[in-house]
């Protein structure tokens, strides 16, 4: 049974009423128009009050009538369509009331007023029957129906209520329904709520481990540089002690080379002297320097291997694979400051335990 052809007059009113509605709203205050309404020259219209106050807002020094000083009036805008509307001395007061408006906002009242299931109830009509009210429920067919239908048409072996009963009776259930629903949508939202606060969470803590994880490997690569600059400043010192000993050396040996070369020129010179009695006097001095400068001991040369640095050689392999190692350790975050009271205690000690570059200091035989 269809009753939508019932209901059309209906709607259309409702419809007409809401645009009706809509053409009684005041620009300023976005409210139904109160009285007394003003209509402005530009045949727009405003509550009397709204209008005062963009008034008084645009002529801040106007005097209101019920000053002692005359006033000689002002202007303002209309807020529809940015007219200029010039008033006299009586400002807002002057202008003209619009009755009608007054007068269809008052019908419009009293309409709205009137229940609006009476009204429905009176379009409510069989279509079978056409004279006759929906009055009765079909249990049976689960709609709504009238009393000769009931009788003598289609639901005349059907179980039937009173519509009031079973309206109040899906009425609460819809109710219930939606209450049920709108506390589902709560638990809901309240879930949802509470796993944005998890990401928030997730987020902090996640930037918290990443600056931890900066810090701790920064503390590594600050072990490392101070290692390494130890060990790059003894390998420095062992390699100025061999220079200076090899250096030494060599001024040795420069000094008895010029010595040498020194004597030989004279032991020439000397053996050209065509004089005997003369290369007797000076022969056996030179042959005694020479005997003696060819006797003398040098100091000894380096040792083999004395200018290999072998021996600063540092082995990293098994320390990389340390590092490589390295992995997060899950509930290990009570444990963040032994940890890093440990690392600053290995900062301190990493040295005893490397092989110290001291032992080359007593090789090489200085």
């Amino acid at each position: 049974m269809n009753f939508t052809v019932g209901f059309k007059p209906l709607l259309g009113d409702a419809h007409s009423m809401d645009n009706l509605e809509k053409q009684l709203i005041c620009p300023i205050c976005l409210e139904m128009f109160s009285k007394p309404v003003v209509i402005l020259p530009c045949q727009h219209n405003l509550c009397r009050k709204c209008a005062n106050d963009v008034f008084q807002a645009s002529n801040p020094l106007w005097q209101s009538r019920g000053s002692t000083t005359v006033s000689s009036g002002g202007r303002f805008r209309c807020p529809s369509c940015r007219h200029e509307v010039v008033l006299d001395r009586h400002g807002v007061y002057g202008l003209q009331r619009n009755l009608l408006v007054e007068n269809i906002i008052d019908i419009y009242k009293q309409e709205s007023s009137r229940p609006l299931h009476s009204k429905a109830e009176q379009h409510l009509m069989c279509e079978e029957h056409e004279e006759e009210k929906i009055n009765i429920y079909c249990l049976s067919c689960e709609v709504p129906t009238c009393s000769l239908c009931k009788v003598f048409g289609a639901h005349k072996d059907c179980e039937v209520a009173p519509l009031p009963t079973i309206y109040k009776r899906q009425k609460s259930e819809l109710s219930d329904g939606i209450a049920m629903l709108v506390a589902g949508n709560d638990r809901v939202q309240a879930v949802i709520t509470q796993m944005e606060e998890v990401c928030q969470t997730i987020e902090d803590n996640s930037r918290r481990q990443k600056q931890l994880l900066n810090q701790r490997f920064e503390a590594l690569c600050s072990v490392l540089e101070e290692r390494k600059a130890e060990l790059l400043q003894a390998l420095a010192r062992e390699q100025e002690e061999k220079l200076q000993r090899v250096r030494g050396l060599i001024r040795q040996y420069g000094d008895h080379l010029e010595a040498s070369s020194k004597l030989v020129e004279s032991a020439i010179q000397s053996m050209e002297e065509p004089q005997m009695a003369l290369y007797l006097q000076q022969a056996k001095e030179l042959i005694n320097k020479v005997g003696t400068m060819s006797k003398v001991e040098l100091a000894g040369r380096p040792e083999p291997g004395y200018e290999s640095m072998e021996q600063f050689t540092v082995s990293v392999e098994h320390v990389a694979e340390m590092l490589r190692t390295i992995d997060f350790q899950p509930g290990a975050s009570g444990e963040e400051e032994d940890e890093e009271v440990a690392l600053d205690g290995e900062e301190g000690s990493a040295g005893p335990e490397e092989e110290r570059p001291d032992g080359p200091e007593g090789t090489g035989g200085h």
